[in-house]
């Protein structure tokens, strides 16, 4: 089993040099990967209006200063951008990390963020599948013309290309984007509010997964299983949403059981969603990553 963590993202103001320590902290205790939202503006939830740094521009810093963790956005929604555009910031990121990114893609949810920056709310999967396409093609290294309903492109192309293209993944579980992106992908996350932070949860939706995969004429198995799983230290309260949904606590070898358990779910990587997040946290997590990564 492999296992991940999301740095923070709007639980509270986080400077550069804090991004840094963790990240570090993360390869020096063995997690396997580092994770940033991709989110525009938060103001829609009762708490005082919170955004967090630009995803794109912070995982090309980590990429800089870290040497071994995969990393990628959880998810990239690709509303924020233009495709073409979108497909060339994951082609800097995958050279930077020498070839340690991960393009997660997903549709976006949040309203209050697309009003603030004058973007589309509407038709939010038809939008998502025709970007899909069009990043997908030009990271293959495809020359790519459409003139679709919403993306117009004339021979774009992703130059320089990446020695390899990015492993792509896709969060979500709404069926036509499952639909359109399980032929192609590398990877499948569901964020943990979609299955209760559950591992019978986890199961129902990746038995789901598994039918489309195979509905689609993919093998099933050559799309890797990763969920994002809640933990909560000891004593801390919440600074994340969903603070209903039961966390995973208790000591280290507690949450390597119970990581296991996702395991035997079928979740081959866990990207953990900590309270509180922070270096110390990431540190005392790394019993619980180091006996399950054995």
């Amino acid at each position: 089993m492999r296992v991940g963590i999301q740095l923070p993202e709007v639980e509270r103001r986080v400077g550069w040099h804090e991004y840094v320590a963790m990240a570090r902290a993360a390869e020096e205790v063995g997690f396997d990967s580092i994770w940033l939202g991709d989110h525009l503006l938060y103001r829609d939830d009762g708490r005082e209006e919170r955004g967090p740094w630009d995803a794109w521009s912070m995982l090309a810093g980590l990429a800089a200063v870290t040497d071994r963790v995969r990393m990628g956005p959880l998810v990239a929604c690709t509303a924020f951008a233009t495709p073409a555009l979108l497909a060339r910031k994951a082609a800097a990121v995958q050279e930077m990390s020498a070839g340690r990114l991960v393009l997660a893609l997903g549709a976006g949810w949040n309203r209050a963020e697309f009003e603030a920056f004058g973007l589309p709310f509407d038709r939010r999967a038809a939008r998502f599948i025709e970007s899909f396409d069009v990043i997908r093609r030009l990271l293959d290294g495809e020359t790519v013309r459409l003139e679709g309903e919403f993306t117009q492109v004339v021979d774009a192309v992703v130059l320089p290309r990446p020695e390899t293209p990015p492993a792509l993944m896709v969060g979500s579980v709404g069926e036509r984007v499952l639909r359109a992106t399980l032929p192609y992908v590398a990877a499948w996350n569901c964020w943990y509010a979609w299955f209760g932070n559950t591992p019978d949860g986890f199961a129902e939706q990746n038995a789901r997964v598994t039918d489309l995969a195979r509905e689609s004429g993919r093998d099933p198995s050559a799309i890797a299983r990763t969920a994002t799983v809640f933990v909560a230290m000891d004593g801390a309260g919440s600074d994340r949403p969903h603070a209903d949904l039961a966390p995973v606590t208790g000591s280290a070898s507690a949450i390597a059981a119970r990581l296991r358990d996702f395991n035997a779910a079928g979740v081959e990587e866990a990207v953990l969603v900590v309270n509180p997040i922070t270096e110390a946290s990431i540190r005392a997590l790394g019993p619980a990553v180091e006996a399950v990564t054995d």
